[in-house]
């Protein structure tokens, strides 16, 4: 099978979280085979919910739609490396690859910070592929906080 990117899917989804004055992260859940299973943007403010972060809300529907806690074989693709808690959400629900855009020198938890997957308490490591879709990720953030500053 091809390889597909699924990052637009995600990059639509921050858009729209950006549109709702959220920090615009997109997130997609992608089943063996292809299959989009599950998208969401960020809706901390909305939901008023500190854990609301994209790829939790992927992670959360795509459980919900397979009926199972773990997702193995599933792939996500993230507009911005994941922080911490979304690093140790995608190890818990045994996703199979992650990909993802912008990097997060400040919150992050795949590459920076914490370095989740490379922590010996770390059950499951997905293959990582990082950069996807670089700059139109990093155009969104950037946007979004200079037009708040």
């Amino acid at each position: 099978m091809p390889f597909t990117s699924f990052m637009e899917i995600a990059l639509a989804q921050a858009a729209a979280a950006a549109a709702r004055g959220e920090v615009p992260v997109g997130a997609v859940v992608v089943a063996p085979g292809g299959r989009v299973v599950a998208q969401a943007g960020n809706r901390t403010r909305e939901l008023s919910d500190p854990t609301a972060h994209a790829e939790v809300l992927a992670l959360r529907a795509a459980c919900r739609a397979a009926g199972s806690e773990r997702l193995p074989g599933h792939d996500l693709w993230v507009t911005l490396e994941p922080c911490p808690m979304c690093a140790a959400a995608i190890g818990y629900a045994r996703i199979g690859r992650l990909y993802y855009g912008a990097a997060d020198p400040k919150s992050g938890g795949v590459a920076q910070g914490a370095r989740v997957f490379a922590h010996p308490q770390c059950h499951h490591a997905p293959e990582v592929y990082d950069g996807i879709a670089r700059a139109p990720a990093e155009a969104l953030l950037r946007d979004f906080f200079a037009a708040r500053r």
